[in-house]
């Protein structure tokens, strides 16, 4: 795959953004290896923006395992300061999954109940609620009403 090039104003944002992570991916005394070369694959697929290590202390290895691994993954390369590469490849979409018909699922939810005097802690108690209940303003669980419809409503449909 070839490189993805950037814009200079494009690389400035990334750089921005990448300023603040840590790098995911630590490159040894044994170089690109495959299973380095996977690793940052797989971090790219997660991130879109990456920074990793490279502990050589040669120069122009690093520069040339920047450019290699942003050849070999379709990635553009951002920025090589110091020890650090910055890489980035936009993320894939992922394909959504279409529920069929489902309802909500069960969830924990904490229901907190205040003394009437004020002196005293509130309780909490955590509820497991269902797809068909809620939870009513006083704390109590309730299974929900279906809506009732109109008979002109009814007689359209």
């Amino acid at each position: 795959m070839p490189a993805i090039s950037l814009t200079p104003a494009e690389r400035k944002d990334k750089r921005g953004e990448a300023h603040h992570l840590n790098p995911v991916v630590l490159i040894g005394s044994d170089g690109l290896t495959p299973a380095v070369v996977k690793e940052i694959d797989t971090a790219l697929r997660a991130h879109g923006l990456i920074k990793v290590r490279m502990f050589s202390d040669s120069r122009p290895d690093r520069e040339a395992a920047l450019s290699q691994l942003a050849e070999q993954l379709g990635a553009a390369p951002v920025q090589h300061i110091g020890k650090l590469l910055v890489l980035w490849r936009p993320i894939p979409e992922k394909a959504s999954v279409e529920a069929d018909a489902r309802l909500a699922g069960p969830r924990v939810v904490k229901i907190l109940k205040f003394s009437k005097s004020g002196n005293h802690r509130a309780q909490i108690k955590k509820v497991t609620v269902f797809g068909n209940q809620r939870v009513t303003a006083g704390g109590e669980v309730k299974r929900a009403k279906l809506r009732v419809t109109s008979v002109k409503k009814k007689a359209q449909g």
